[in-house]
């Protein structure tokens, strides 16, 4: 890259921000960004990025534009409804969504914008708020291949994992059964450690042992080693209602392509009930208390 891009970024919530950061502080580009609460935007123009007042604004300055926002409903109206980007985008603008969205959105974001000759990919992201931080995502990208090689560059920035995964919406169900795994994970993660603390056996102990053989995984050594075990569920990490969400698109996912997933359903119950107890906003293996029979 010769020149820096005037580059876009619009939803700057839990992962939003920092990897807006990394992007705006790897100097690949001018960075615009936008968002509904005044924190974030203070804070990335303290980094150097300009603040704009509306997602039309985003649109007129950029020619690469991010979005990370909560949900399928966010994608699409920020994108097709009124004031969005399609009214106020131009012909060889790229829009990335890195949000978790049901596949079909994204299928019908990406031809909505080609009729105006826009472009589309969907690329997004996996691991924790601190893998934002820190850079270290993985994203998964459904685009062609010349613009999966356009974007790549600043995608960089957040990610030390970035895997195309075919077109346009490919990247969003790589995501979803991702997010489906690790979910049916941490409940199973939550059975095993209720069961064997209370059949006599130390819970740390139990943890440490399961990592050494077959049962290691990563929702082992995170969500149960930095979670679970200290009891630490915060708010504003990857809250159950946002976990809620996900699997609900996977599930929808699955029913598209015909197959029945009971141990999905199962899931979704499990983190519905722990929502129903109070726990929605709070990091989604808090539904560890459902399950000790706390909720």
């Amino acid at each position: 890259m010769t020149e820096k891009t005037q580059l876009g970024f619009i939803g700057l919530g839990v992962m939003g921000e920092p990897i807006c950061r990394n992007m705006t502080n790897a100097d690949l580009g001018s960075m615009t960004v936008f968002d509904l609460a005044d924190g974030p935007l203070t804070r990335l123009e303290a980094d150097g990025a300009s603040r704009a007042k509306s997602v039309a604004e985003v649109a007129k300055s950029a020619r690469i534009i991010f979005l990370s926002l909560p949900g399928g409903p966010e994608v699409e109206s920020i994108i097709l409804g009124k004031d969005g980007l399609l009214e106020n985008g131009r012909k060889g603008q790229i829009i990335v969504d890195m949000s978790t969205c049901p596949v079909a959105i994204a299928r019908k974001a990406a031809a909505a914008l080609d009729e105006k000759g826009m472009i589309f990919a969907d690329a997004p992201v996996a691991r924790t708020r601190q893998a934002a931080i820190d850079g270290t995502l993985s994203i998964m990208v459904g685009s062609d291949e010349e613009t999966f090689e356009t974007i790549r560059p600043y995608l960089a920035a957040a990610a030390t994992d970035i895997t195309h995964c075919g077109g346009v919406g490919t990247g969003q169900v790589v995501k979803l059964l991702n997010n489906m795994l690790l979910i049916q994970s941490v409940v199973a993660l939550a059975e095993a450690l209720t069961i064997g603390e209370r059949a006599g056996v130390d819970r740390e102990l139990l943890v440490e042992t399961l990592s050494k053989g077959s049962a290691d995984s990563f929702a082992l050594r995170n969500h149960v080693k930095k979670a679970m075990l200290p009891r630490n569920f915060p708010v504003g990490a990857f809250g159950t209602d946002y976990a809620t969400k996900d699997i609900a698109y996977a599930l929808e996912l699955a029913a598209d392509a015909g197959v029945t997933s009971p141990a999905g359903e199962l899931a979704k119950k499990m983190l519905e009930k722990t929502s129903a107890a109070g726990y929605g906003a709070e990091y989604f293996p808090v539904l560890l208390k459902l399950i000790e029979g706390e909720g």
